[in-house]
C-alpha cells in the first residue's frame, strides 16, 4: 500500500513538472513573438504563487 502512495505522489510531481514545462514554453514563445503576456502562474486553488514585476505589474 505503501508503494502505491508513493507512486501516485510521483506521477503527481512529474506530471507538474511536464505542465509547467509546457505552459513555460508557450510563455517564451510569446515573448520572443513580442506578444504581451499579462500573467503567467502556477494556481493551486484559490492560492496563486506567482510574482509580480513592481516594473509593469505582470504576474510570473
Amino acid at each position: 500500500m505503501i508503494n502505491f502512495i508513493i507512486n501516485a505522489i510521483k506521477i503527481i510531481f512529474l506530471l507538474g513538472f511536464l505542465i509547467f514545462i509546457h505552459e513555460g514554453g508557450h510563455f517564451c514563445v510569446a515573448k520572443l513573438c513580442k506578444v504581451k503576456v499579462k500573467e503567467f502562474a502556477i494556481r493551486i486553488w484559490k492560492s496563486n504563487l506567482a510574482k509580480t514585476r513592481k516594473r509593469n505589474q505582470i504576474h510570473y
